[in-house]
């Protein structure tokens, strides 16, 4: 490329006296070497202009450093686990088999009540003894018109065997031997009236002794000596048959359904550290329509620890499961149900529905939903959307 270049008579008073000027008469190689410099600016111009285009093209894209801005997140992979699920309910002590004892006859002034609440007594023991000073006098009285009957009755058997041997010889007739025989017969049987009414007495005055009907632990006395009392007076004393006790646990409706007879259970009366084990014997019929809860009775063998009307708290195995197991903070839940936050293979959060079942200490048996080999996010799912990219670390492991 040539160039050439007038220089007029103006154009030099504006250059500097120093100023070189090159015209058309320059030689060759001076040429070649400006050709050459304006070549080499206009490459390094299309070279600047591609460095500039890429740069624009890396910031329309995500790049490896916006993967590094994701949020982290903790996720755990729970795996399969053989769960013991529990269920805690609180209830009142009481006696298993309560019977309450009172005054089974006429009654009367107490006269000596030799027990006293918190021993034990076995059947037949005298709870309490009812003045029968009258009742004796009375029995006396009847012993003593048996054996008037007796001696009517002997008599009356002596005269029909006098009779009889009268008869052969023709000087007592027939009818007078049956007259005899039925005078026989009726002083007989009014001995055996006088008898029976007897042993009446003696049966009465014997229920003047409040006895104990079965062997157990004596829980209330609430009679004293000098007291009188009749068959309206109420319960006496109250016993714990055998001295077996038993917990009233309330377990909610939903709860009640998962469990049955015979599964064990741990009880811990309020104020006491002490456990004792007893089992399910009975599950309540019926559910309290107010509270929506029923009764599981546990039963107990007898403790000291084991107050009747104590409070106590009871831990109840409901049976095991396999399954996986989460802590709580990775289940969430909202109108649609339960749900959790697994982690795919592009690291992005999934929404997955899950349906929870047993519940421990270390956390809820998911039933449904999952196998145990996902990535579920353990905290901080409610901040989560589906489709998010994140970066997961498992629980227990340190940043690199």
């Amino acid at each position: 490329m040539n160039y050439e270049r007038s220089i007029t008579s103006e154009t030099l008073e504006n250059f500097d006296s120093d100023t070189e000027v090159v015209d058309s008469r320059a030689p060759k190689s001076r040429r070649r070497l400006i050709v050459g410099g304006a070549l080499l600016l206009v490459l390094a111009i299309i070279i600047a202009a591609y460095f500039m285009m890429r740069g624009g093209e890396a910031g329309s894209a995500p790049a490896a450093d916006d993967a590094s801005q994701a949020p982290t997140v903790s996720v755990i992979a729970p795996g399969q686990a053989t769960i013991e699920g529990t269920i805690t309910a609180t209830g009142t002590i009481a006696a298993r088999r309560e019977m309450p004892v009172g005054v089974v006859g006429e009654g009367g002034r107490v006269v000596s009540v030799p027990v006293e609440q918190g021993q034990w007594v076995r059947a037949g023991q005298v709870l309490a003894s009812i003045d029968r000073s009258v009742q004796s006098q009375q029995a006396v009285a009847q012993a003593a018109q048996v054996e008037v009957a007796r001696a009517d009755a002997m008599l009356a058997q002596s005269n029909l065997d006098r009779a009889l041997q009268l008869v052969e010889r023709g000087f007592i007739s027939t009818a007078d031997i049956d007259r005899l025989t039925a005078t026989r017969d009726a002083a007989q049987a009014r001995v055996n009236v006088a008898e029976a009414q007897y042993n009446e007495l003696l049966a009465r005055n014997a229920r003047l002794n409040i006895v104990a009907p079965e062997a157990g632990l004596l829980l209330e006395r609430n009679v004293e000596p000098g007291q009188t009392v009749s068959a309206g007076s109420g319960t006496l004393f109250r016993i714990a048959k055998g001295g077996e006790m038993e917990l009233l646990a309330r377990v909610g409706e939903a709860e009640l359904t998962k469990l049955s007879l015979g599964v064990s259970a741990e009880v811990v009366p309020v104020g006491t550290s002490d456990t004792f084990t007893g089992q399910v014997w009975q599950l309540a019929p019926t559910i309290n329509p107010q509270d929506r809860q029923g009764v599981a009775r546990i039963a107990l063998s007898y403790a000291e620890g084991l107050r009747p009307g104590g409070f106590a708290t009871a831990t109840i195995n409901s049976g095991t499961v396999v399954a996986p197991m989460l802590p709580e903070s990775a289940v969430l839940s909202d109108a649609d149900g339960s749900y959790v936050y697994i982690i795919d293979a592009e690291n992005k959060a999934q929404r997955r529905a899950v349906t929870t079942g047993l519940v421990t200490n270390d956390g809820l048996a998911i039933t449904e939903g999952l196998d145990g080999s996902e990535k579920v996010v353990l905290r901080a799912g409610g901040f989560l959307t589906a489709g998010e990219t994140v970066n997961p670390r498992l629980e227990g492991e340190t940043e690199g």
